[in-house]
């Protein structure tokens, strides 16, 4: 789902909503989780995840054009965790998916299970 898609199906569900509303909603509350991100501070939607920021301590990387050793900086970057009702209800569309069409139950085997 991109962000298009994310204001369409905002809109489509609130039809009090106009495309220009939602579209505004959705880049507010996205700036506002940037904004939260970026000072250090950890979201948390309940039922849905939490995002943190984790920090990457500086290294020596290699090329891999030349082999030459590069020093990487130091980082901090966003981290999501999925919350158990997420887990839980992809969990549970995965395996209903997989019950329906049994093709795409063999594929996910063979993706489980590369060496067959």
């Amino acid at each position: 789902m991109t962000r298009s898609d994310l204001v369409e199906e905002l809109a489509a569900r609130f039809g009090q909503l106009t495309h220009r509303d939602a579209e505004h909603a959705v880049k507010t509350i996205l700036d506002a989780m940037s904004d939260a991100l970026a000072r250090g501070h950890r979201i948390e939607i309940r039922g849905f995840g939490s995002f943190s920021i984790s920090h990457r301590s500086p290294r020596m990387g290699r090329n891999p054009r030349n082999g030459e050793s590069v020093a990487i900086p130091e980082k901090r970057v966003p981290h999501f965790k999925p919350g158990k009702a997420l887990r839980e209800a992809v969990d549970l569309r995965t395996a209903a998916l997989l019950a329906q069409e049994p093709s795409v139950a063999h594929t996910a085997s063979e993706i489980a299970r590369p060496d067959r």
